[in-house]
């Protein structure tokens, strides 16, 4: 039996460099992999460990020059050569070869690339580790092996995972992105219990979801408590740090949630104390603030405008800058000095257009703060919130000595009055109010009491009325019904609060029928329900028809529709119980806007609505105002319920208000002589009390 010839491998020789040169028929043409210049300090460090292959340059008679072409081992070669450029090398210094002389160079390039297997990463991994075991530190691996530190880190921690889930990596069962994933921790027990649970699952398991499971409990780094207490304190307090080197952020999760929070606690402790230091009345520290935490506080903004010491610093950064921006101006790039000094300016002047607010001591010592932590884990601290049980107190009139007994009408705020059975609750309050007024005036003593503040029973059946007026004036009045209503809706969404305007803009319509008597039969209130119904005639009757219809108004119609809901909302009312200050204040303004009259609209003073509540002093004040001293003196003998009927007389017809129902800005009308006794049928006239608006 023949047997087959005995193989003979190509020779090996030394071959000075300079007798070398590159082939073209390298079939190599991408470049990838380590750099020339990384390898080139690999051989510098371990020598050349791989020969070149090369084929003899022949003549044209066929006969071999003495100089060679390396087909195989090209970047090996451009290394080699950049080390004589570099004079590291001699370029006459012998490089091992392997000589070729048989088939094509073609083939030679192409199997010496395609035979070649490249080493698991899991060996590479195990080799460093091998390399460290021995006493080679980090950086000199990195150096050896032309990586990074940060590289030789990360598969130092990959050969560091559990054995066998190392194997499973090997036999390839799980991916080189898992493993990055299982390396986040160094419990082998943990990790192959994660593996155990996730390898069962239909889908494969992302690096993701790994990490979640590996982490659980843990914080995350980019945690805002985290942010907020630092990573090193939290070690310096003893707490854990799983570090992910796989992430680019350097993704890590603290062990220990029960620590960070009772780290997060103390610092928001200090800091709130570092507030209270200013002068709040109160500090509220709180990690996380609940959402609508402002809800029912005032907001006091601060003042923002700039002293003339912070001004003068502005000025001088503008200018500052503006000469290093001349003395800069077309360099291209900038040096690291002007760049820097750049970067100063600017996070200078950034100071200043978003200035702290200062408060005064007033201010300080009726509100608070809120210390909480910022999404972004910085300290996050809202100041100038007062709380409704820190406001200042609405200054009262006081009631001057004598005031007048309470009768039924003037019952407590809040007290109910007993309903009847039958009666809607207008009906009960019109069926009450009549004989309660008449027993309240006839129960007035007769005594000269002096000028005493309104009682606050009339003064919330005044304002009812000016009320009335005040909505029936607004609906009238489209382009101050639109700016009062913007203006409520600013308030809370801008300055979070409310209480700067009446307008119950929930939207709601307030009901206080029951709060003046004869509310409802004003003139302003009859124009006011006919408006309404009219305007519910038109409109359709289910609620989910109500876009289309507006949106088919025309504009005046809908501007007209809008005013007078913006009308319903008004609530100007003066309750005892109730002080709203600015909102009331608010009214003044909307009633000068829509130049309110409250006597064109309708309000005349009678005994039932005015002149029966008050005192003597107040009917001759009234009288004297509108029809001069010498009408009222005769008055002064008279009693109270006699000087009450006179007066209603003498006012009628002169547009006479008390102080309350005033417009400010308005004047007062001037004193109108008594007229002369008139005869029956124009008496009758006069008592009536009736005014016909224009």
């Amino acid at each position: 039996m023949a047997t087959s010839p005995k193989i003979v491998l190509s020779r090996s020789q030394d071959i000075p460099f300079n007798k070398l040169s590159l082939s073209q028929a390298n079939v190599r043409r991408v470049k990838a992999g380590v750099s020339i210049e990384a390898l080139a300090e690999s051989i510098v460090r371990h020598s050349l460990l791989q020969s070149l292959t090369v084929r003899p340059v022949l003549d044209s008679d066929g006969q071999e020059t003495g100089l060679f072409e390396v087909p195989v081992g090209g970047r090996r070669f451009r290394a080699l050569e950049l080390l004589v450029a570099q004079k590291r090398m001699n370029k006459t210094a012998p490089v091992p070869c392997i000589v070729r002389t048989d088939g094509l160079a073609e083939e030679d390039s192409l199997v010496e690339n395609t035979d070649r297997e490249a080493l698991h990463p899991l060996d590479q991994f195990r080799a460093f580790q091998t390399l460290r075991e021995k006493g080679r530190g980090e950086e000199e691996i990195a150096a050896a092996f032309a990586v990074t530190p940060a590289v030789v880190r990360q598969r130092l921690k990959l050969a560091a995972v559990s054995p066998r889930l190392l194997d499973v990596y090997a036999e390839g069962a799980m991916t080189l992105d898992q493993l990055m994933g299982f390396a986040i921790s160094d419990d082998h027990a943990r990790q192959e219990q994660v593996w155990e649970s996730v390898s069962r699952s239909w889908t494969p398991p992302s690096p993701a979801q790994i990490k979640r499971l590996l982490t659980e409990g843990a914080v995350h780094a980019s945690n805002k408590r985290a942010v907020f207490v630092g990573t090193e304190a939290y070690e310096a307090a003893g707490g854990v740090v799983l570090r992910d080197l796989f992430e680019q952020d350097g993704g890590s999760w603290l062990q220990d949630p029960a620590l960070l929070d009772r780290l997060v606690a103390d610092k928001l402790a200090q800091e709130a104390a570092t507030v209270r230091a200013e002068g709040w009345k109160w500090v509220e520290a709180v990690e996380t603030l609940p959402y609508g935490y402002r809800a029912g506080l005032r907001f006091i903004p601060g003042n923002t405008v700039l002293t003339e010491a912070e001004t003068a610093a502005l000025d001088a950064l503008h200018v500052e800058y503006d000469a290093l921006s001349t003395e800069y101006d077309g360099v291209e790039e900038l040096p690291d000095e002007a760049d820097a000094k750049f970067a100063e300016l600017e996070e200078a002047l950034a100071a200043f257009e978003t200035p702290t607010p200062r408060f005064t001591a007033e201010e300080t010592a009726i509100a608070g703060a809120f210390v909480s932590v910022a999404p972004n884990g910085q300290l996050q601290v809202d100041r100038g919130y007062v709380r409704p049980e820190d406001e200042p107190p609405v200054p009262a009139e006081e009631d001057e000595a004598g005031a007048e007994p309470a009768t039924e009408t003037d019952a407590a705020p809040g007290t109910a009055a007993p309903a009847a059975s039958g009666l809607t609750r207008a009906a009960a309050a019109a069926s009450h109010v009549g004989p309660s007024v008449s027993a309240e005036v006839a129960d007035l003593p007769e005594e000269d009491e002096g000028l005493k503040p309104l009682p606050d029973r009339l003064l919330t059946e005044l304002t009812a009325h000016r009320t009335i007026a005040l909505r029936n004036a607004l609906a009238d009045d489209w382009d101050t019904a639109h700016i009062a209503v913007l203006h409520a809706m600013c308030l809370p969404l801008f300055y979070r609060t409310a209480g700067d305007t009446c307008l119950e803009i929930s939207v709601r319509s307030a009901g206080f029928a029951a709060q003046a008597p004869g509310l409802n039969d004003t003139s302003a209130a009859r124009v006011l329900d006919a408006r309404h119904a009219g305007w519910a005639q038109q409109l359709p009757q289910t609620a989910e028809h109500l876009w289309a219809a507006l949106q088919a108004l025309d504009h005046d119609s809908r501007s007209a529709l809008f005013a007078h809901c913006a009308g319903l909302t008004v609530n100007a009312v003066l309750n005892p119980y109730d002080r709203r200050p600015r909102g009331l204040a608010h009214a003044d303004r909307l009633a000068e806007a829509t130049g309110l009259d409250m006597a064109a609209a309708g309000w005349t003073p009678t005994v039932e609505t005015y002149l029966g509540r008050v005192t003597k002093a107040r009917i001759l004040e009234a009288v004297g105002e509108a029809r001069g001293p010498a009408a009222a003196a005769p008055l002064a003998a008279l009693k109270k319920a006699e000087m009450a009927e006179a007066a209603a007389q003498l006012l009628a017809g002169t547009g006479w208000l008390p102080e309350v129902l005033r417009t400010p800005g308005s004047t007062a009308p001037a004193a109108v002589p008594a007229p002369e006794p008139a005869a029956p049928e124009e008496e009758a006239a006069v008592t009536t009390g009736e005014t016909v608006a224009a």
